[in-house]
């Protein structure tokens, strides 16, 4: 008989290449209690992003107690911690939690309520755990950081680099909703593809130089650009096609870069452009004045969706929840031409 104090989950104990089955191992481990402002999800569905790979390389020390990865959720709050407003029992959610804490691959997961979301009615839970990390990154990545009115009537443009990823796809609907010209970057005939099908105006192939490919469309310069995709690869092309006194996001740090680099940010300085980061985490991480924003983002979000305006990135549906098959999903995403998102559901 199982124990109900305990749960099914996929962790590791230790970086290995994925081809080695202790990479990812499936687990039983102590079910939390929630306390404070968190609840106590039953995890329906989960999906992977590129960040779960990071996290899993950097667990490079052989660990007593295993990393938990997992970093986008639905589910059904089960229980609730003494000081939560927002959520009762019963309530479907989905959310992206916290790096400073474990991650979802698990059939119970606690979250700060304030960074958690009511669940698209119209979708399955498959479908709303692919959307949490990339909607929240995408639209914070827009709104909050390159300022972006919800409703430009500038005739602005915006350029996405990779436009068919997870952020991407997301990114290109909600520039799309907002009245922007969209051109994206992709390429192969799937991505671009994917691309056009969630919204973008143009396409161009970010391994050619930008410059000439825009000017093909029509684009001397662009008003924004979202770098989704190897900053330091783009630089040079990005400071060359955006406009003066525009603004540049960037959600790949330094350290991530394909080859060793850095940033000539004075290839910036005569344009007076603008250069923000993009970390979706960051608020949870600091426990940020305005935390519960992502809460009412992910509300936002829900309703976009339920009104037919903004629709899921779901690309691969895998079942169950287990190691075999996330270990499937993390290779897929290490390849670098996953489209759209990848979602384990039932464990």
């Amino acid at each position: 008989m199982s124990n109900p104090l305990n749960m099914k989950a996929v962790g590791s104990y230790r970086y290995l290449p994925l081809s080695d089955p202790e990479s990812l191992v499936d687990l039983h481990i102590e079910k939390p209690v929630p306390t404070g402002r968190d609840l106590l999800v039953k995890v329906k569905a989960v999906s992977v992003n590129p960040a779960d790979l990071d996290i899993r390389k950097n667990n490079n020390y052989e660990a007593e107690s295993p990393k938990i990865l997992g970093w986008d959720a639905s589910g059904i709050v089960e229980q609730v911690g003494p000081e939560c407003q927002l959520f009762k029992p019963g309530d479907e959610v989905f959310y992206a939690g916290s790096v400073t804490r474990p991650g979802v691959n698990s059939e119970f997961h606690l979250v700060d309520e304030r960074i958690a979301g009511n669940k698209p009615k119209s979708l399955d839970f498959a479908q709303a755990a692919a959307l949490p990390l990339t909607s929240l990154t995408a639209w914070e990545g827009l709104f909050d950081r390159l300022g972006i009115s919800h409703s430009s009537e500038e005739n602005e443009s915006i350029l996405i680099i990779g436009a068919a990823g997870g952020v991407g796809s997301i990114a290109t609907q909600l520039a799309k909703l907002a009245g922007l010209t969209v051109i994206g970057t992709a390429s192969r005939p799937e991505s671009v593809q994917w691309a056009k099908d969630h919204g973008a105006d143009f396409t161009i192939n970010h391994n050619s130089p930008f410059a000439p490919q825009l000017k093909e469309i029509g684009f001397e310069s662009v008003d924004y650009v979202f770098c989704l995709n190897d900053t330091v690869q783009h630089f040079e092309n990005l400071a060359e096609v955006i406009a003066p006194q525009g603004k540049i996001c960037s959600i790949v740090p330094v350290a991530k870069a394909s080859q060793a680099g850095s940033l000539d940010m004075d290839l910036l300085f005569y344009k007076s452009v603008t250069f923000v980061w993009e970390l979706m985490f960051t608020r949870a991480m600091f426990q940020t004045k305005d935390i519960i924003k992502q809460h009412d983002i992910l509300n936002q979000l829900a309703e976009l969706i339920d009104n037919g305006k903004l629709k899921t990135t779901l690309a691969e549906r895998l079942e169950p929840i287990n190691a075999a098959n996330l270990r499937l999903a993390h290779e897929k995403i290490e390849t670098g031409r996953a489209v759209g998102k990848i979602v384990l559901e039932n464990f």
